[in-house]
């Protein structure tokens, strides 16, 4: 099984477009089985398609560019806060194979569409190679933060965690740097969730953030914010960054990171 996560920061990107159709190449040419993706807005007065999607839905112009090239993905997103005022701006998770069963919900304390802060998580259920698994896109805030701390969304993460038999998979931006002691990572950690970096059999140095963008002013070290994480152990062949200019080029001000089980 391949997997993917990427915050891919859209519609703040020059090129838009063009990005978005390099994405569904290069999605086509990995042939990705599941795909979780943050900050995946839509304009606020866009027209509305169906249900809650608009017609420029990143989300949406993503399952229809790789459609093009001859593969269908089903797609869950949801809408978490406004954006930049004028954006919808939410997660989303694309998979090749049905979902079963999807939810939505959010791990913040505040539920606002109003507040930039309130975040939400989206989850799907699948079935492959007579396995069924969970999977969650997620955008995260950060530890330090005293209106929205981290803690109170890592619990959430992990009661959900908890509450599954399938073999379920945490992925996204959580705005925690694994290479800071004491903080958002280390907490997700010691309370049971698994880095599929730190067990992947192959690895790269996992930067996902090379210096300093929104959300990290005046911070240019390097960054692995962007994680896999699951509750069950399992073998990961590989786990690679990707967008980065080596690994594909840049689309993003995050890189991704894919996974081979």
């Amino acid at each position: 099984m391949k997997i993917l996560t990427l915050n891919c920061h859209s519609w703040q990107e020059e090129d838009q477009l063009e990005k978005i159709k390099y994405l569904a190449e290069t999605i086509y040419e990995k042939n990705y089985d599941v795909i979780a993706l943050q900050e995946v807005s839509q304009h606020r007065e866009s027209q509305i398609i169906y249900d809650n999607i608009r017609e420029d839905n990143f989300a949406l112009l993503l399952v229809e560019e790789i459609k093009k090239l001859g593969v269908t993905y089903n797609f869950i997103w949801d809408f978490s806060h406004y954006g930049y005022d004028i954006y919808e701006e939410g997660v989303a998770l694309l998979s090749k194979q049905p979902f079963i069963r999807s939810e939505s919900l959010y791990i913040s304390q505040s539920n606002s569409i109003e507040n930039w802060k309130s975040r939400k998580i989206v989850g799907g259920s699948i079935d492959l190679h007579d396995e069924s698994y969970t999977f969650y896109s997620c955008h995260t805030g950060w530890w330090n933060d005293e209106e929205e701390p981290f803690r109170y969304q890592g619990e959430k993460i992990l009661e959900i965690s908890k509450n599954t038999d399938n073999k379920v998979f945490f992925m996204g931006d959580f705005n925690n740097d694994a290479s800071v002691s004491g903080e958002g990572y280390d907490f997700l950690i010691k309370n049971g969730l698994i880095d599929t970096f730190i067990t992947a059999e192959i690895k790269d140095d996992g930067c996902t953030v090379p210096g300093e963008i929104a959300g990290w002013e005046d911070d240019l070290s390097k960054k692995r914010l962007d994680l896999i994480l699951s509750r069950t152990p399992m073998k990961i062949s590989s786990s690679n960054v990707i967008f980065n200019g080596k690994n594909k080029k840049i689309v993003s001000d995050h890189f991704g990171v894919e996974i081979i089980l």
